[in-house]
Order: structure tokens, then sequence, then C-alpha cells
């Protein structure tokens, strides 16, 4: 008996209630990058009954997925997730889908002027390197901007988002890879105390007018406050499988195996192998392609190809999942990638439940992305978890 947990990072689908809280009333990244391409053909999804969630949503009228409409009879139970906690970003979300609730929220850095002195002289002093940057930036803007100066200096790029992040880029060749890492770690325990989300290493090479982000990112993440699903599973003796940056999100507790993949496809070739050999256990995993390359960036047509990609692969896939598994596919935010900006959205995310030979249900909006570590609590016959109500 196994669960399956594939997290489409920034898949959202649609404006959660208090998007506007956040500057984002209006986005709907599902059903707008399918506008944007002219439809999404996803006929795989869209049998689980992906058409067939916007419906349930509070939108008037209803934002249909172009070229998603709803299935009569899915394959899949369908319903949408609205997060209860304060925050729109990659920890925020992954946390409250184990069973934690943020609140109150990280800390957000300004977007100018974005480092508190003493941060920076304390960083700089640790690392012996100049700061440069010290704002809120699109990650490949910055380095195009601040690149050159870089590789003449040697300074560490440093910068900020809407999310309670603070971003170390360093070309490859000027900084190693394990040394960016280190200094990582040092911003990480400066950055503690202010309680921030995360830090993540952004090593890029190239050169001038020609730079490209490679797939050595790393997230350093704010320890969890209490306990996630992924620990209360392992204590009980329930392998816990992580693929992608799962490993840092949770910041390696309540893992069992972990392979740090750095695309879907890698990341879809592991689930498949992990499905095929392990007979228990939760697989965990996050397709990271549409929110790093395609989300942030604003490139609907590319994030529309690369779902469509995910649902051939899912075409092969479902048929590994056998009766007595469990299936669950979700999102940990909105990034649509037609709204303004360069930042995440705030939306509700969808929920696809399959059970082979269980019949398909409408789960209609589930308040918490805890509801998922709920089901899986109950899935595995572990005691419950203090939030969430189980849809299995």
């Amino acid at each position: 008996m196994k669960a399956i947990l594939i997290i489409l990072d920034s898949v959202g689908i649609g404006a959660a209630p208090d998007a506007a809280e956040y500057g984002d009333a209006g986005a709907s990244t599902l059903s707008h990058l399918a506008a944007a391409a002219g439809g999404l053909n996803v006929p795989t999804l869209q049998k689980m009954g992906l058409g067939n969630i916007p419906p349930l949503l509070h939108h008037r009228p209803v934002e249909s997925i172009e070229g998603v409409p709803p299935e009569k009879n899915p394959i899949a139970s369908s319903g949408a997730m609205r997060e209860m906690s304060d925050g729109k970003d990659t920890i925020t979300g992954h946390w409250e889908i184990a069973g934690l609730e943020v609140d109150p929220g990280f800390y957000n850095f300004p977007f100018e002027n974005s480092f508190p002195p003493d941060l920076i002289a304390a960083f700089e002093k640790e690392t012996g390197r100049k700061l440069i940057g010290n704002k809120a930036a699109s990650g490949t803007a910055i380095i195009d901007e601040l690149g050159p100066e870089h590789l003449e200096t040697g300074a560490l790029i440093c910068y900020t988002s809407a999310d309670s992040v603070f971003q170390i880029a360093a070309h490859e060749e000027i900084v190693p890879v394990p040394e960016l890492y280190r200094y990582c770690d040092i911003a990480r325990r400066l950055c503690d105390p202010l309680r921030v989300g995360r830090v993540i290493a952004r090593p890029f090479i190239g050169k001038p007018g020609a730079f490209k982000r490679t797939e050595n990112r790393k997230d350093f993440a704010y320890l969890p406050d209490e306990q996630t699903i992924l620990e209360r599973l392992v204590e009980k003796d329930v392998p816990v499988y992580a693929v992608g940056k799962i490993e840092d999100i949770y910041c390696h507790r309540g893992i069992t195996e972990s392979v740090h993949t750095g695309n879907n496809a890698d990341s879809q070739a592991l689930v498949e192998k992990w499905t095929k050999e392990k007979d228990s256990g939760l697989i965990i995993a996050n397709f990271i392609d549409y929110d790093m390359i395609y989300g942030h960036r604003r490139d609907a047509k590319g994030y529309a190809h690369s779902l469509e990609l995910t649902d051939q692969w899912l075409t092969n896939y479902l048929p590994l999942v056998k009766e007595g598994d469990l299936l669950i596919i979700t999102a940990d935010h909105g990034n649509d990638p037609t709204f303004q900006g360069t930042d995440h959205t705030r939306e509700y995310v969808p929920l696809l439940v399959y059970r082979p030979g269980e019949p398909a249900e409408n789960l209609g909006i589930r308040r918490g992305f805890y509801d998922i570590a709920q089901s899986l609590a109950r899935f595995f016959g572990i005691p419950a978890i203090p939030r969430g109500a189980s849809f299995v």
C-alpha cells in the first residue's frame, strides 16, 4: 500500500477570496495560460476531472480552462483547496500540505534597500565578499544587470522578491557551487532571527548577455515549527521517498530516501521508477519547471507546453497506480504567467485524487491544504494530526 503525492509547482486554479490583500485580484494561472496558448491539450488531466474544478470556485462568470471541459464520468475525485496560512510561497504551501499552518507568516524584506545594514555587515564579514543588489528583482534580470560586476569583483548578487527569501546568485566559475552553498548556510543562520522562509542558492554560467541559471539551485529553509506529516509517518515506520527540492523544503526531516532532481523529466522518471519498486510508503515529489522556468518568466505558452508534457507522462504513469494505492495531484500556490510582475499569485490550488477501483467524488472546496496531511494520516492508519479533514 503506497501513496504518491505530486505537487505541480505554482499550478494555481483561480484567485483566492483574499487575493486582493496580496495584490493578486484577478489572477488565474490555469485559465489564463490556457487562453494565452489557444487551449490546453491535457486529455488525461481532463479525464481525472481537472475541468470540473472551476465551477466549484466563487468566481462568476466561471473561469473555465480552455480546452479542458468538465468530465461527465471522471476517473478521479476532484476539488480545490484554499490556503489558510499567510503567504503565497513555496515554504508556506508545502508546509501547509504537510499539516502545518504558518501563522504569523514569514518575514518579507522591503523591495528597495532590502536587507538590514547589520545583516549585510555580518554576511560580508563571514563570507569575505561584498554584497551587491540588495533589492527585489527577477532572478534572470538581476544577473543580466549585475553579472558583469560580479565577474569583475567577485561580489555576491543578493536579492529578494515578494516571497520571504534571501537569494544569492553567483557564477559557477567565480564561486564554486559548494562554496556558494556554504555562503547560503551562513545567510540561513543570520536570517533565522528574522524568520525568513528561504535562503536560495542561484548559481549561473555563461558570459554577459548570455547568462544562464543552472540546475544546481538549492533551497535552505527555515526549520518547521512542529512535526510535519512526513516526520509522523517515519516515526510510525512508514517510509517517505522525496523527489526534487522536497528534501530542502522540509529541511531533510521525515525523509527515508531522497534524490534532488533538477527538472520535471528527471523527477517524473524517478517517481515512475519508485512507484514500480516500492511496495509501501509515501512518494512525494515537486515538479518545478512550471514555476522556475515559465511562471516567473511570464512565459504562458511555455508553461502550457510543460503541462502538456506532464499530461503525456501521466497517461503512461497512471496504470502503475494499483488498486489500494493513492495518488494525489495538487499545487503549492499560483504563478499566473499573464499577470503583472514576476511573482507568485495567491490562488486556490487543484486537488485530484486517484484511487483505482474507487468511485470519483466531488471533494468541494477544502479549507486548508492540510487536508492532504490528514488524509495521508488516515490512509496509513496513524493518529490524526491537529488540523484538517480527511477526504479518504
